[in-house]
Formats: structure tokens, C-alpha cells, sequence
């Protein structure tokens, strides 16, 4: 073999290893906006639960301990600091399970509100997973293809499942 060929061939396997570093740092862009979207998805869904409880606290249907039970936890759950909204969000879960059973129209919204957070929190926690294994690759790592995004991270709430 030539130096031009080996240089050729030098400058191929470069040009390889660019295009792939390029699409992979494309694919960790779009899981990092997918997680961004599921976060907020799943945000707008556990404040419709707290809405709706809410709701359901002043309606006047519920004793009066049992609706303040309610409105406490959704006011926990409303206006929790990052540290504290997990821990919040499965209080008010509980507060759910504990207060509201067979309340008709209710049950049926909350129990709806209460399988939309499930899903929004699975399908969040499913994509955080996907990121997070191919930020874990070696080539992510060497090359820092993830540029200053932290690391994106599950939600772990208890959600009635």
C-alpha cells in the first residue's frame, strides 16, 4: 500500500467516524427535546389531577374532612419546589385512594386523570432510560457529544399503579 492509498484510507475511516459521531450527537439532541416534551406532557397531566381535585374538593359531595384532605395535598402538590414534587405528587395519589372510592361522576374523571399521569410518567421514564444508555455509550463519552446537558433523570411517584 501506497501513502496516498493509506492516506485515503485514513481520511475515509475519519470521515466515518465524523458522520457517525454527527448522527449520534442528532439522535441525543432529539432524546433530550423527547424528554423535555414527555416532562412537560407529564407536568400538564399531574396539574389536571390537582385541578381536579380541586374541583372535586369544592363540590360539596365529600365530607368536609375528606375535602380538606384533598385540598391540602393538591396545594402540596401545586406548589412543591423541585426537591419536594415527587414526595408531594404521591401524597396527593394517596389522599386520592384514601378519600375519593365511588363518588360518581368523580371516580370516573379521576380515575382517567389518575391512568393519564401513569402513562405520561412510564413514557417519560421510558425515554429518560433511552438517553441515558446512549449517553452512557464510550464514543457519547470520549467525544462529549452531550455537550453540558445534565443528565436526565426518571420521576419516581407513587401514581396508583
Amino acid at each position: 500500500m501506497t501513502v496516498t492509498g493509506a492516506l485515503i484510507l485514513v481520511g475515509a475511516l475519519l470521515l466515518l467516524l465524523g458522520a457517525y459521531c454527527s448522527w449520534t450527537a442528532g439522535r441525543l439532541d432529539r432524546l433530550h427535546h423527547r424528554v423535555a416534551t414527555a416532562r412537560a406532557s407529564l407536568e400538564t397531566e399531574l396539574a389536571r389531577r390537582a385541578a381536579l381535585v380541586v374541583e372535586l374538593a369544592g363540590s360539596g359531595v365529600l365530607d368536609p374532612a375528606s375535602s380538606l384532605l384533598l385540598l391540602d395535598a393538591a396545594h402540596r402538590a401545586r406548589t412543591a419546589d423541585c426537591d419536594e414534587r415527587e414526595r408531594a405528587e404521591s401524597a396527593l395519589t394517596r389522599a386520592i385512594g384514601a378519600t375519593v372510592t365511588d363518588v360518581e361522576p368523580w371516580a370516573t374523571e379521576l380515575g382517567t386523570a389518575t391512568r393519564r399521569v401513569q402513562l405520561a410518567r412510564r413514557f417519560h421514564n421510558d425515554i429518560v432510560g433511552s438517553a441515558r444508555d446512549l449517553r452512557r455509550r464510550r464514543i457519547v463519552t470520549w467525544f462529549h457529544l452531550a455537550g453540558h446537558a445534565p443528565m436526565p433523570t426518571t420521576i419516581e411517584l407513587e401514581d396508583g399503579s
